[in-house]
């Protein structure tokens, strides 16, 4: 683990009492590069736009500068319950809800109150939690823009600002969302301001210059772009070769816990009923699983009920599930950006991980650009006869969203088994016994 800390300690900068013991007690003492980078900068009362791959502590970066702020620079004693000294915003509800879950560790002897908002679930709950009193909120665009024009709360005492993952609140279309609630927040003179971002692209930086006060920027170089202690390798199989070859890794690699990454929901719920059938039941973590049922099947990965994980790109980003061993490609991803954050969900913390890809036929055409981007090539393996495991049936699962009704699975990842259970499903539904057969998907 120490290969990825660096000789400077939490308990040198002077931090509150009650926030260091929070951080001893989660098992913080060293800070990671990014951590001794920003905090000397953002403790000083300095902004800090930052860059950092995935996986480097930035989130224990900004909360330790939020609590510090809070901590040693009391609000006005005019301040309501329902206004919030500090604004932490995320992309996605995962990357909320892991933020506000270290925001309780290493803050709760400090007594300031948090709040976590996000769409999709307990909306009158998440409004209690902020007219209760907050003295941190933590949430996604939506929801909070929602909250703040029913006047739920204000953004007048805000005292610390946050963007984590900026570069992915342009790519969902929130930037217009973000620039809305920044310009309800003290002016930037009068506040501390924090950017993270996976990459400081022009329009990120344009954002920080004009909402943050001359930011000091920090970029934590790395000669890969991939963490160092991630082996790579690629297999080049054929379509209807996938499931084999993902059964007979799983059964050869034996990890101890995996994610496999798919392009589409409809691919996870094809690799669930495969996995299912063949006695390796998953847990998914797609847009059209119900939100309060994702974050029960991530608490269960978390605390290792499941041992894999299928998942589109929405879990990519933010989340800390330790002791991942094994990530798996099972789409290639189409942008060279997101095969880093993918990958950069294993060797966490500097343990050793694994990555497997498949270049199929629709997706090996990226190969060369994630190459290019991560300035190495990957090592490839034959896809060999004794890889290739003949698949027990799929399973009947549960369906959610619009797929519910669509019983043929997935574009992808089918087998020849799945191929002919496909032709005989046409030909029973010509002799009009459609309605009796079993759904194959």
């Amino acid at each position: 683990m120490s290969t990825h800390l660096t000789d400077h300690r939490f308990d040198q900068y002077n931090l509150p009492d009650s926030l260091l013991q929070g951080l001893n007690q989660a098992g913080f003492q060293q800070c990671t590069p990014i951590q001794a980078d920003s905090l000397p900068i953002s403790l000083g009362g300095q902004d800090v736009a930052g860059e950092a791959q995935t996986g480097t502590g930035k989130t224990i970066a900004f909360l330790v500068a939020v609590y510090n702020k809070l901590l040693t620079e009391p609000a006005p004693e005019h301040r309501k319950p329902n206004q919030p000294r500090a604004l932490i915003l995320a992309p996605t509800r995962e990357l909320a809800i892991q933020i506000h879950k270290d925001a309780e560790l290493i803050g709760n002897q400090t007594g300031l109150k948090l709040a976590l908002i996000y769409g999709g679930t307990d909306y009158e709950r998440q409004q209690k939690s902020i007219t209760d009193g907050v003295d941190i909120l933590i949430g996604t665009p939506g929801r909070l823009i929602d909250f703040f024009k029913q006047h739920i709360y204000n953004l007048k005492m805000v005292q610390s600002l946050v963007l984590d993952e900026a570069d992915r609140m342009f790519d969902l279309g929130f930037i217009n969302d973000i620039r809305y609630l920044i310009r309800h927040c003290p002016d930037p003179t009068q506040r501390l301001s924090m950017l993270f971002s996976a990459t400081l692209s022009f329009r990120v930086q344009e954002l920080a210059y004009e909402h943050m006060n001359v930011p000091q920027h920090i970029k934590i170089k790395s000669e890969q772009r991939t963490a160092d202690k991630i082996e790579e390798h690629v297999y080049y199989p054929a379509n209807n070769e996938k499931i084999p070859l993902l059964l007979g890794l799983l059964q050869k690699e034996q990890p101890t816990r995996s994610i496999i990454f798919v392009n589409t929901k409809r691919v996870a719920e094809n690799i669930n009923a495969w996995l299912t059938g063949n006695d390796m039941p998953p847990a998914i973590l797609s847009g059209d699983v119900p939100q309060k049922k994702r974050q029960s099947l991530l608490k269960k990965f978390q605390d290792g009920e499941y041992t894999i994980l299928v998942a589109t790109d929405v879990a990519a980003r933010g989340l800390h599930i330790p002791e991942v061993s094994h990530v798996f490609n099972y789409d290639l991803p189409q942008q060279a950006e997101d095969y880093v954050h993918r990958v950069g969900r294993t060797a966490r913390a500097g343990a050793s991980g694994t990555a497997i890809s498949f270049a199929c036929e629709d997706y090996a055409h990226f190969m060369p650009e994630i190459e290019e981007y991560i300035s190495h090539s990957i090592p490839s393996e034959p896809v060999s006869s004794e890889l290739l495991i003949e698949p027990k049936a799929k399973a009947k699962v549960e369906r959610y969203g619009n797929n519910r009704g669509d019983q043929r699975g997935g574009r992808q990842g089918n087998s020849r088994h799945n191929n002919r259970n496909r032709n005989q499903h046409r030909k029973q539904h010509h002799s009009h016994q459609a309605k009796k057969a079993p759904a194959d998907g």
